[in-house]
């Protein structure tokens, strides 16, 4: 995946770049893993997929452009 800033500029830095592979890498775990317990606990997949979609975007920036 190529990561961009705001401004469309490519992100080129080693450690910035193993950062987000990392953190994404742990989401997705965590995610799989609640995933598989909420199936095995008899809830419906899709929903369990549409209340983490909605949670991601719920998700806030502390970070506002501009400040």
């Amino acid at each position: 995946m190529i990561w961009c800033s705001p401004k469309g500029e490519r992100i080129a830095c080693v450690e910035k770049l193993k950062v987000l592979r990392e953190n994404l890498e742990e989401i997705r775990q965590v995610c799989q893993d609640a995933l598989e317990d909420a199936v095995l606990m008899g809830c419906d997949e899709q929903q369990f997929r549409a209340v983490l979609g909605e949670l991601v975007a719920s998700l806030e920036n502390p970070y506002p452009p501009g400040e």
